[in-house]
């Protein structure tokens, strides 16, 4: 980045790369009394700094509303592992093969970041409980409406669309919350919230294995639309945003952010780290079963695999907050790389796939553990919205054909070691971006520290605004990429 021309730097002099937009009210309109003429005095009118957030109180509420939530839609979700092994054994559909079925389970995650406009629009326009109970409406729909499927494209329309309708208006909509409350325990909310969707995934998945064996497919998904249909209502109904406090930017395709290099970054970590964990979500059951384990057997890996993440994405934000956001999402990304490279390629037995599942496990998603808090150091707390609406779209494509990806990789080499080989080296190519993305913001807050002449550590990483001298700290940041990168700090 040190090549940046100089004509660059002067458009980010301007504010062309600085945080600084327009904030819309819940109507989705300027707000009044503005000259709507003047974009500077648009600007200069909404550059003032929000309320610091509570740090806790009703944070705390929102927080365990939304690890509910995603226990009932990511978790619901994460059980498809145990109906894909259920699938691929009883040839439940005849037409279909195993890549039809593959499909199914990609589709609902790409659905789910396909509606994030939509979603962000809704929330903007109508509010964050109209969004929640919209994907309510949908996700209820879709478990009760696959219940009657007798052909593959019914399972596509019900499992694969509907849910991943649902799920995403239920994502979105409560995503962002959690960092509204909270400051210097961020990290630790946002990994009690994410851990919601281990512990959905443990619950559900020894649950969906159970309830086939004995009540059958149909009554499976039923029970399962029931229960997301009440338990998802009542925390739609408790969450609160703190949209208006914060001026939230809640813009659908911000695509300015995608001049930023670090945003891009971001983005690809992001695009790797969804390449190797929806296989590894998706195929571990499968996986047991070709080894020779039991239906059963399998499930209760695919649940110990999810017990996993549950166990593991509290501490990881515990101590993000402690010695850095960016540095543990890229540390844990790595050794993510290592356990797949290492431990499951060896992992043949009920035994052993139990440790890689809950210690793999434990890592395995510390992509949604760390990105929203990485997110605000990289375009501040206001833009989190957009910056994470942008991301849910570019992880579209990895969240749809990583799955296919790896059982074509099994079916074209005839064993899961090529597949364990994908799903390592994507994960360590996503911690390679973090790194390089750490050596980005050194390099911002050293710049800020010596506009301000102040010490980095009187610094914080979110919100490391300099005023007007903001695009210089960016653009230091960007020269000094490779240098800083490197180097240790807590980022």
């Amino acid at each position: 980045m040190a090549g940046q021309t100089a004509s660059s730097s002067k458009e980010d002099e301007r504010g062309s790369l600085s945080p600084k937009r327009d904030p819309v009210d819940m109507a989705g309109q300027q707000p009044s009394g503005e000259d709507q003429s003047d974009p500077e005095k648009r600007v200069q009118q909404h550059d003032e700094s929000p309320p610091p957030p509570p740090n806790g109180g009703y944070g705390w509420v929102c927080t365990i509303c939304c690890a509910l939530i995603n226990a009932h839609t990511w978790g619901i979700n994460s059980s498809y592992g145990v109906f894909l092994a259920h699938y691929l054994a009883t040839n439940t559909f005849p037409e279909a093969g195993a890549l039809d079925y593959a499909f199914v389970g990609g589709l609902s995650v790409a659905c789910a970041l396909l509606v994030s406009p939509a979603a962000t629009y809704t929330t903007r326009v109508f509010g964050t409980k109209t969004t929640l109970f919209i994907g309510i409406a949908f996700e209820t729909a879709s478990l009760i409406g696959a219940s009657f499927s007798k052909a593959i494209w019914q399972l596509f329309l019900a499992q694969g669309i509907c849910f991943g309708i649902g799920m995403g208006f239920l994502f979105v909509g409560s995503v962002g919350i959690v960092s509204q409350w909270f400051t210097t325990k961020r990290s630790l909310a946002n990994g009690i919230a994410t851990c919601g969707s281990g512990l959905g995934g443990l619950v559900y998945s020894l649950a969906a294995g159970a309830m086939i064996k004995s009540i059958g497919l149909p009554w499976a998904f039923r029970v399962l639309g029931i229960v997301a249909l009440v338990v998802n209502s009542i925390c739609a109904i408790l969450l609160k945003d703190r949209n208006k406090a914060i001026g939230a930017s809640q813009l659908a395709f911000d695509v300015e952010l995608f001049k930023r290099p670090e945003y891009v970054l971001l983005n690809l970590y992001a695009f790797f780290s969804l390449l190797a964990y929806v296989v590894l979500v998706f195929s571990l059951a499968n996986y047991a079963r070709t080894v020779g384990l039991s239906a059963s057997q399998a499930s209760i890996v695919s649940a110990v695999l999810n017990l996993g993440q549950a166990l593991g994405r509290p501490p990881i934000g515990y101590f993000s907050d402690s010695i850095g956001r960016m540095n543990m999402a890229g540390l844990m990304t790595f050794i993510s790389g290592l356990f797949a490279l290492v431990f499951w390629t060896f992992a043949k037995s009920y035994g052993v796939l139990i440790a890689f599942a809950i210690i793999g496990g434990t890592v395995a998603g510390t992509f949604w553990a760390t990105v929203a808090p990485v997110s605000a150091e990289v375009v501040g707390i206001k833009h989190v919205s957009s910056a994470l609406n942008l991301v849910w779209l570019v992880i579209v494509l990895p969240s749809t054909f990583s799955e296919p990806i790896g059982l074509e990789i099994v079916a074209g080499t005839g064993s899961y070691l090529g597949t364990q080989l994908f799903t390592g080296f994507m994960y360590i190519a996503a911690a390679a971006c973090v790194l390089f993305l750490r050596g980005w913001k050194i390099g911002e807050l050293d710049e800020v520290a010596r506009l301000k002449q102040c010490s980095v550590n009187e610094i914080d990483a979110v919100g490391t605004e300099a005023g007007d001298n903001d695009a210089l700290a960016k653009v230091a940041g960007r020269k000094n990429m490779v240098k800083n990168c490197l180097k240790w700090r807590k980022v």
